[in-house]
């Protein structure tokens, strides 16, 4: 059985063991806490002033609602930039301008106005527009009965009526051939064309109504 005395000296001895190798696994903790670098740390240390002033140029113009905005169209050709004079725009382009001054006026009673015209379209006009004279086509005049009609069959084999006439001229009887009459000089000039074409001499005769 041991005594107090190298009991209490196992216990001192126990203690000092303790405390050293305690000490020497803080002092291992430590070295190696020092060497190893942390993640977080070693990334703000390797930073140099260089990349902080690049780094401050990109963030100068960011805009964190960029992506929520449209893209700006491309300038047009010809567009005025900033600080440019803006020449006035010409009188075509002003909607004055473009006003078609041959367009019509717009009636304010369409319904009259179509009433109007159909009535002056229909009322007789021949009463006062008509011409005074009567106008034939003579196609020959002569001696013989004979020599008229052959006239006349002639002028059928092309398609026109023609008649004859006779009159006393000199103290002698003339029979004439004509065709007509017709009310406006026009109608005969059309029909001294078709004449013409089959090289038949005629005269324009005009007579009071």
């Amino acid at each position: 059985m041991r005594s107090p005395s190298s009991q209490r000296g196992g216990t001192f001895l126990g203690f000092i063991l303790g405390l050293v190798l305690g000490l020497g696994v803080a002092l291992a903790v430590a070295i190696y806490v020092t060497k190893v670098p942390t993640p977080f740390s070693n990334k703000n240390q390797s930073r140099t002033s260089e990349q902080d002033v690049v780094e401050s140029q990109k963030n100068k113009d960011w805009n964190p609602n960029g992506v929520l905005q449209p893209k700006a169209s491309a300038p047009l050709e010809g567009a005025s930039q900033p600080g440019a004079l803006t020449p006035a725009p010409a009188a075509a382009d002003t909607p004055a301008a473009k006003a078609d001054p041959k367009a019509p006026a717009v009636a304010a009673d369409p319904l009259g106005d179509l009433a109007k015209s159909k009535a002056g379209l229909s009322s007789p006009a021949t009463a006062n527009t008509a011409e005074p004279f009567q106008y034939f086509v003579q196609v020959g005049a002569y001696r013989s009965a004979a020599e008229a009609d052959a006239q006349k069959a002639r002028m059928a084999m092309i398609g026109l009526d023609a008649k004859v006439s006779e009159r006393e001229q000199g103290g002698r009887t003339v029979f004439r051939v004509r065709l007509g009459p017709y009310d406006d000089k026009a109608a005969a000039e059309r029909v001294r064309s078709k004449l013409e074409a089959a090289q038949i001499d005629n005269t324009l005769v005009r007579i009071q109504r």
